[in-house]
Parts: structure tokens; C-alpha cells; sequence
């Protein structure tokens, strides 16, 4: 019998899931909220909002569905957002739900929107408001292939490196190269030198940023050609 991931407080009082078979934590213990508003939102949605009405993003890896809930509520005005997430193993949404994220984040109609992001059918296209479309894809992510030139941004939030290496590949990262949009924006907790080199290898300008609290670095990687230099 498969164990269920274990409950956990991260440091800024949001909480996380442990995950048992890979030991991995599916947020920062030093605080799962922050680091998902830092790295994913301020490091990634936030400076394409002043350059995009329709923004279109893919998740690789969708999890406790954090940031999309985040997403979420991070626009304002005329902005919509087509939301894509790639995950193998969904988790359970009545376990999700006992995360709190409504409640911590403490934003007006967050609640709701988390159910309705968590009981979204996976491989169904859900208009969860009038400016967020939902689409939760269940695939691996190592055989998926994302439609070309189609996205503005990606958040790429699979487990770490050292446990699922073969998803911080050159050919993985060749294939979100070729999904994204002129200019399109690849944001990543992982600032590990091997994904740094296969992001470059792809043909990202890498940037490395300051990272969340308990992480002295995040990459931000932009695609500034129409040719993949792979």
C-alpha cells in the first residue's frame, strides 16, 4: 500500500506535503507560500503582466496547485490567464484542502477558488472565472510534448534534480525551448550548475536570481530567439 504524503509546517507558517517515496518536500520548509510567491509570481508573472492582456503558462509538476492558486489571485484589470499543469500522480483534493492555503493566504474568495482548482477534472479544459482557464494534464512529464511556440511562461516545479534527474534534461528543457513564445520566460527553484547548463544548452539566456528564504539563488530563463540553439 502506497503511503500517503505526510502534512508539514513549513517556517512561515504555510504548510507542505512530504512525500514518501522520494523524501522530498513539495515546498521550502523555510516557508512554502513565500517561496511560491517569490520564485513563481514576483520571479516570473508579475513583470510579463505590464506586457501581456492573455498570458499563457504551463506548470511542469502541479502539486499541491500552490501556484496556480496564486496565479489566480495575483491578476488584476483585464489580464486572463490560460493555465496549463503536467503531472503523473495527482494528489488527493481532500488532503490538498487540509493545506489551508485559503485560510493562511487570508484573501477573499480564495477558498473557492481552491476547490474549484483542485476538483478541476484532469484532461478537461475548466474556465474556473471569467479570466482563468484550467487545464490539469496527466501525463509524464519526460514523454510529454507541449504545443510549439504557445507559451508566455512556464513554471517548472518538478522534484528536485537529485531525485527525478532525467526531467532537468537537455531534451526536456529542448522541448520547453520550443513550446515557448519570443521572449518567453522559464522560472525554476533549482539553481543547481547542471541545470543551469542544460537550460543553456537548450538555448535560454540564463539569469541567476536571489532565491526565497533558505535559497541564496533562482534561475530565470528567457528565450530571446525563434531558433532553438540546441
Amino acid at each position: 500500500m502506497t503511503e500517503l504524503p505526510k502534512i508539514v509546517t513549513t517556517a512561515d507558517g504555510s504548510k507542505t506535503l512530504l512525500d514518501a517515496a522520494t523524501g522530498e518536500h513539495y515546498h521550502s520548509l523555510f516557508g512554502a507560500t513565500t517561496e511560491s510567491q517569490h520564485i513563481f509570481i514576483s520571479g516570473g508573472l508579475k513583470p510579463l503582466m505590464s506586457m501581456h492582456n492573455q498570458i499563457n503558462i504551463l506548470e511542469i509538476g502541479f502539486g499541491t496547485g500552490l501556484n496556480a492558486l496564486l496565479s489566480f489571485h495575483s491578476c488584476d484589470g483585464p489580464i486572463s490567464l490560460y493555465y496549463e499543469a503536467v503531472d503523473c500522480c495527482p494528489l488527493d483534493p481532500e488532503l490538498v484542502m487540509e493545506l489551508n492555503y485559503a485560510r493562511f493566504l487570508g484573501i477573499a474568495g480564495a477558498e473557492l477558488t481552491f476547490k474549484k482548482i483542485q476538483v478541476a477534472p484532469w484532461g478537461e479544459i475548466v474556465a474556473i472565472s471569467e479570466c482563468f482557464t484550467l487545464f490539469k494534464r496527466m501525463a509524464l512529464i519526460e514523454d510529454f510534448i507541449p504545443e510549439p511556440d504557445y507559451y508566455h511562461l512556464i513554471y517548472f516545479d518538478a522534484f528536485s534534480p537529485a531525485v527525478q534527474p532525467n526531467l532537468w534534461s537537455v531534451e526536456v528543457f529542448n522541448r520547453m525551448y520550443a513550446s515557448m513564445k519570443h521572449f518567453g520566460v522559464l522560472v525554476t527553484y533549482s539553481s543547481r550548475g547542471v541545470v543551469k547548463q542544460a537550460l543553456r544548452q537548450a538555448g535560454f539566456v540564463v539569469e541567476r536570481l536571489t532565491g526565497p528564504p533558505g535559497k541564496r539563488h533562482m534561475l530565470r530563463a528567457t528565450k530571446l530567439s525563434n531558433l532553438n540553439n540546441a
